[in-house]
């Protein structure tokens, strides 16, 4: 069965090519994820839909070169809010990533 939250393979191909950098890789996505995942809630708390859609679309970017599947899916649903304007969904959506990225950061720690 494959893995719905991250891309083996993708991992694999990415453990292969940074060699001894892997580690650092990881814990660099996962910091600046951190970051990123706060600028998510405040720009649906306070409405700014631009700011909502540019970090989305900055976390499902880094995402995506991890093969964080469902976390890359869910910040293009959040990435579609902020381009439509419409952010009454934004909070639940925004609190949808964070739980998808604790479960993808649990992953990925396994695998340094």
């Amino acid at each position: 069965m494959p893995d719905l939250h991250l891309d083996q393979s993708t991992l694999r191909a990415l453990r292969e090519i940074m060699l001894e950098g892997f580690p650092l890789l990881l814990k660099t996505y996962l910091d600046d994820s951190e970051t990123r995942l706060l600028a998510l809630r405040q720009a649906s708390a306070s409405g700014e839909a631009e700011a909502l859609r540019r970090t989305a679309h900055s976390l499902k970017g880094s995402s995506s070169n991890l093969g964080a599947v469902r976390l890359v899916h869910l910040c293009q649903l959040l990435e579609d809010l902020g381009r439509s304007g419409q952010l009454a969904a934004a909070a639940e959506l925004v609190a949808r990533v964070e739980e998808e990225f604790a479960v993808v950061r649990r992953l990925l720690l396994a695998h340094d």
